[in-house]
């Protein structure tokens, strides 16, 4: 006697399947409900955690057929316990786990401001105290041909400078020419200020807005973003909450920090 299945609905109203994919770190999906669309940054029983572009976290269910991927309905799953992979600093590197600080190197990185040094350390602290370097700001540099007299770099004790608006023809060009010691580096990124050396979209904004010559160019950014012009320091806050890892800077701060690690580290 011939059975048959009591299935009767027909193929093409039958649920396709989708693919499951490994909420990895990293992995970037679409929660079409909501148009949320961010990386992977945590995955517990039963929710993966996304990021956006500007730093947004939301919370989502790991429900089957949740998920875009590229477009593609996918049904996000826990990863399966694996070789760990090796968890990496915000500036990139690999971290050391259970590493020590370092006892600090005679040698010095200076920096200009307290942004300055504020934005250093959130990207590359973890590498500069296993390296045993520390930071320090001058408060400008007008003052730096006597400032590097005073430190007497040598073989042992290096030292690196990092200056805003190093452009050739300026003020701090001229300044940074005059320090000729071999064991002196002075390196510069192009912009006015540090705060143009993180990348517009992670500030959420269009681009760094044009500040007319004679204007105090942070004021003039506050006005021009419709930030509260009276209290930079709060603007300084939101960009620096911003910031996330080495992805979120501009590649010509990026080179010349890495430059001035490698400088103060290398070997004597």
């Amino acid at each position: 006697m011939r059975q048959y299945s009591a299935d009767l609905t027909p193929p093409w109203k039958k649920p396709q399947s989708v693919p499951e994919v490994a909420a990895e770190p990293g992995l970037v999906v679409e929660e079409p409900g909501t148009g949320f669309c961010g990386a992977v940054i945590r995955c517990e029983a039963g929710t993966v955690t996304l990021e956006d572009r500007f730093g947004k976290h939301r919370v989502f269910p790991l429900e089957p057929r949740g998920f875009l991927l590229e477009g593609r309905v996918v049904t996000l799953v826990r990863p399966s316990a694996g070789p760990a992979r090796p968890a990496r600093t915000a500036s990139g590197s690999v971290a050391v786990p259970g590493a020590r600080a370092r006892v600090a190197r005679a040698g010095r990185i200076y920096v200009e401001g307290r942004h300055d040094a504020e934005l250093v350390e959130k990207v590359w602290g973890d590498d500069l105290r296993v390296e045993g370097v520390v930071v320090e700001y001058l408060e400008g540099v007008d003052d730096l041909p006597s400032v590097v007299e005073s430190f007497a770099p040598g073989p042992d004790a290096r030292l690196g400078v990092l200056v805003d608006h190093l452009v050739p023809g300026t003020k701090e060009w001229r300044i940074a020419q005059s320090v000729t010691s071999e064991h002196a580096l002075v390196v510069g990124h192009p912009y006015i200020d540090v705060w143009e050396a993180v990348k517009p979209a992670s500030v959420g904004i269009e681009a760094w807005p044009r500040v007319p010559r004679g204007t105090d160019w942070k004021t003039g950014v506050c006005e021009a973003l419709g930030w509260r012009v009276a209290n930079t320091g709060e603007a300084w806050r939101r960009i620096l909450d911003s910031v996330h890892s080495y992805k979120d800077l501009e590649p010509q701060l990026l080179g010349r920090v890495e430059e001035l690690i490698d400088f103060v580290t290398a070997p004597s």
